[in-house]
């Protein structure tokens, strides 16, 4: 078969394909349909020769289709007969659709923009543990979004200093405390005895709130490992554990969620490393695809970014602190993101925003994302307050008050000092 020969604009998919849609841009001298085939025909059954082995009936039987074109905009729609796929292997989904195809001297750029995968290929899935509104019921919130903060730094505290860091974060207002992306379990904070003293001030802070309070301990390791310490935080009180969903890879990720059966531990996914893959916009896979995967695989909470754009007419301006999140993620016509839409069994999935956060971002991120389906998840924004972590976790709670009753900060921080200096220092924006 010619490359071309992958091409059917006739061809209207069924409830068995699974769809991806790719942004390419050719090479210099090869033509966008010449191309496009090629980038179905790598990611199904296709080679750059004539083949004996096999007949090109039976080849043409379960060769993928592009069958949507737009040259202008450089995106292309492939439909894959289910077929070519392993029923709950994700690792190989990811070689086949978005595997040798990166390399081929025909394109210039290629971009794996997002994923449809047929109702046979998702039941094979058992999806997040909890989601949002096994989240919402285990801590007792349900009419704001959720408060988080990461310890900061990422790395330098002992346990000690750890777990109190913690406490004060808690103390001040947050929901949610979680290690960084990159700590694990170092000479100066080892993670059983981090985990062990942290708990132990969490349960103190429960009892003098009155509130539930979470600690997520980042459990990134060797697969093994992985597990070891994710049946010691439960061991030890933790509903939470946290993990860097791409730096374990898709196989690891599998193997914690099928363990969680037993653990029963809300899983929370960091993003570590997505940049190398998401940045481009023209080049690698999006955020989007990466984040459907997870809440697949049973990923209950994701980061998907912090910094909110706004629209002003035909362009987009976008602040330069932070991370952006994935725009696809974001459904501005509707109550929800696309991780809480309805996906069969699968239950929503929480978007964290987070990173470059900070208690005067709270209303612009709230109208974007909607208050009932995200983790607002801010570090530097509640530890660089100029008094400290206590007061810092105080002013974003405020923040979130504010704007859940639809007060203008400016005006909440009258009566409230803590919002007030963290305005003072971060701005409104």
């Amino acid at each position: 078969m010619d490359y071309t020969d992958y091409i059917n604009l006739r061809y209207r998919p069924d409830a068995n394909d699974l769809i991806a849609e790719f942004r390419l841009e050719p090479a210099r001298g090869v033509s966008f349909k010449e191309a496009a085939g090629a980038v179905a025909a790598e990611s199904s059954v296709g080679t750059w020769t004539q083949l004996t082995t096999i007949t090109d009936k039976r080849l043409k039987q379960i060769a993928a289709e592009v069958f949507s074109i737009n040259e202008k905009s450089g995106i292309i729609k492939i439909a894959y007969p289910s077929e070519l796929f392993e029923l709950g292997n994700v690792p190989q989904l990811m070689s086949s659709v978005a595997g040798n195809v990166f390399g081929m001297s025909l394109l210039n750029n290629l971009r794996l923009e997002d994923i449809n995968l047929p109702n046979s290929y998702i039941r094979a899935f058992r999806g997040p543990k909890y989601g949002i509104p096994g989240i919402r019921k285990m801590l007792r919130v349900y009419k704001r979004p959720l408060l988080g903060t990461i310890i900061k730094p990422k790395l330098g505290l002992d346990e000690k200093e750890h777990a109190q860091v913690a406490y004060q974060a808690w103390l001040g207002g947050c929901d949610i405390v979680k290690d960084d992306e990159n700590l694990s379990s170092m000479k100066f904070n080892k993670f059983y005895s981090r985990i062990a003293k942290t708990i132990n001030l969490r349960d103190r802070c429960e009892k003098e709130t009155g509130e539930k309070k979470i600690y997520m301990p980042n459990i990134t390791a060797e697969c093994d490992e992985m597990l070891r310490r994710a049946e010691f935080a439960k061991k030890v009180g933790c509903e939470y554990a946290m993990v860097d969903v791409l730096t374990v890879g898709w196989s690891a990720l599998q193997k914690l969620r099928n363990a969680n059966e037993g653990l029963k531990l809300v899983l929370h996914g960091h993003r570590a490393g997505h940049a190398a893959i998401t940045r481009n916009p023209k080049h690698g896979i999006s955020m989007l695809v990466i984040a459907k995967l997870c809440r697949l695989i049973g990923i209950d909470q994701l980061h998907v970014g912090a910094v909110v754009g706004k629209m002003e007419g035909a362009k987009r301006e976008v602040q330069e602190i932070g991370e952006e999140i994935e725009e696809r993620i974001i459904r501005p016509d509707k109550k929800h993101h696309i991780l809480a839409e309805n996906w069969l069994h699968i239950k929503p999935m929480f978007a964290v925003c987070s990173g470059g956060l900070h208690p005067g971002k709270v209303p612009a991120l709230v109208k974007a994302m909607g208050p009932h389906i995200i983790i607002i998840q801010m570090g530097g924004g509640i530890h660089g307050h100029p008094r400290g972590t206590f007061y810092g976790a105080m002013a974003a709670r405020q923040a979130v008050e504010a704007t859940m009753h639809g007060i203008p900060l400016k005006d909440y921080a009258k009566y409230n000092r803590e919002l007030r200096e963290a305005l003072d220092k971060f701005g409104e924006k």
